[in-house]
């Protein structure tokens, strides 16, 4: 109960055995003393009005933590005025409750902004593989070094002692800035922080994590278009493939299918065992639904008819991913699949938790626009995040793509 409530229940516990008093003393004036049934309603006021004080002094106790929890209250709900009423809806105390940075943009409070990173996992696959890593510059770096080799034989019998060597690189994962707008109706405005508590989280969520899930995927990256770099369309991974005659045309980190635009489970299986021993613990696949439809048709014995057993396994636990030979199945719709015949990675298989890194830089900014919608009858609110992401081991990974 709120020491406010409880302070009106005293100040109404008071007033109500001050008048009884006075039906007390007219009654001693009329009987010569009150009645004891007088005098035991009097002394359930005075028992009732200690109990109320009691509660009061309790509740006026700031337990540990509680005066930050009552800090993030009062800013929750000066922003969610701020929202429906603008900064002059504010009283002085409010403004003050308000996070703002230096170019005016207000910090939506963290109950809000929990509610909408909680929600991109929904929608978002690269979030629930992929470690994604805080940082407080506008970029981290990212080095890396080739590994060196050891070979045997004695050195006094003319064995050459094996040479390797050590070539380091650096590269950096920038977060790149992704914004976001929705138009409120002035009465929406008007309805409750609940309600506009949804709306804005649902707005924001669905546009984010569907954004990042196509950066995640063939983002063009951060020197020319200020994307995160796809995964899909990694220059190193697809070093050595592509051709152009259609044979299964094998790189570094992956092939081309053996028969143009047609999924076939031998390249699969290639696909898989040439990924590096050390990567396989925690790896899985990831293709257009598409491909995975095309994928599922197909038996061990190499037809759609009946003479093999099918190698993708549906799941039979409700929200875990369907499985290809023991590994998971995950789609993203973004990337190239055979049956469009349009060059393009259509298969990912590797461990993403090592081989890719998602980088969030802040939380969500939002700016309030009153004046630009106001003849329609709507606000508009402009979210901002800054996110970024890119390959940081391509040997975790292995590819499968259309003929280039």
């Amino acid at each position: 109960m709120e020491i406010k409530e409880l302070s009106e229940q005293v100040q109404g516990a008071v007033a109500e055995m001050r008048n009884f008093a006075g039906t007390m003393d007219e009654e001693a004036k009329k009987y010569g003393e009150a009645s004891a049934t007088c005098k035991e309603t009097l002394e359930k006021y005075n028992h009732r009005i200690d109990e109320l004080e009691l509660k009061l002094q309790k509740a006026a106790i700031v337990k540990p933590g509680e005066a930050e929890d009552t800090k993030k209250k009062e800013a929750t709900a000066a922003f969610f005025k701020w929202l429906r009423h603008g900064k002059s809806g504010l009283e002085p105390a409010e403004r003050k409750a308000l996070v703002q940075d230096t170019t005016g943009l207000y910090l939506v409070p963290e109950q809000i902004e929990a509610e909408i990173i909680r929600a991109i996992p929904q929608y978002n696959v690269f979030r629930t593989l992929a470690l994604a890593r805080p940082i407080t510059g506008d970029k981290i770096r990212k080095r890396t070094l080739t590994e060196v080799s050891m070979g045997w034989g004695k050195l006094e019998t003319g064995t050459s002692i094996t040479e390797s060597t050590l070539v380091p690189a650096t590269g950096y994962i920038y977060a790149e800035d992704l914004y976001g707008l929705t138009k409120i109706g002035e009465d929406e405005l008007a309805d409750v922080d609940a309600n506009l508590s949804a709306i804005i989280a649902d707005s924001f969520s669905v546009a984010r994590a569907n954004a990042e899930e196509a950066a995640f995927a063939i983002g063009r990256g951060h020197a020319t278009y200020e994307e995160p770099g796809g995964i899909a369309v990694d220059s190193t991974l697809l070093t050595g493939i592509g051709s152009g005659n259609g044979a299964g045309t094998v790189g570094t980190y992956g092939r081309n299918w053996t028969t143009d635009d047609t999924v076939i489970v031998e390249d699969l299986l290639k696909c898989e065992y040439a990924l590096p021993a050390q990567y396989k613990k925690g790896a899985c696949w990831l293709m257009n639904s598409k491909t995975e439809l095309a994928l599922r048709l197909l038996r061990a014995g190499g037809s759609t008819t009946g003479d093999g057993p099918f190698l993708w396994q549906p799941s039979l636990i409700a929200g875990s991913p369907n499985t290809f030979d023991g590994f998971p199945v995950y789609n993203n719709d973004s990337m190239k699949y055979p049956a469009d015949t349009t060059a393009g990675t259509n298969v990912i298989f590797g461990n993403f938790q090592l081989g890719y890194r998602i980088v969030d830089r802040q939380g969500m900014f939002i700016q309030r626009l009153d004046e630009l919608y106001a003849e329609s009858g709507l606000v508009g609110f402009k979210a901002h995040f800054r996110v970024g992401g890119d390959v940081i081991r391509p040997a975790a990974f292995q590819i499968i793509a259309n003929d280039t």
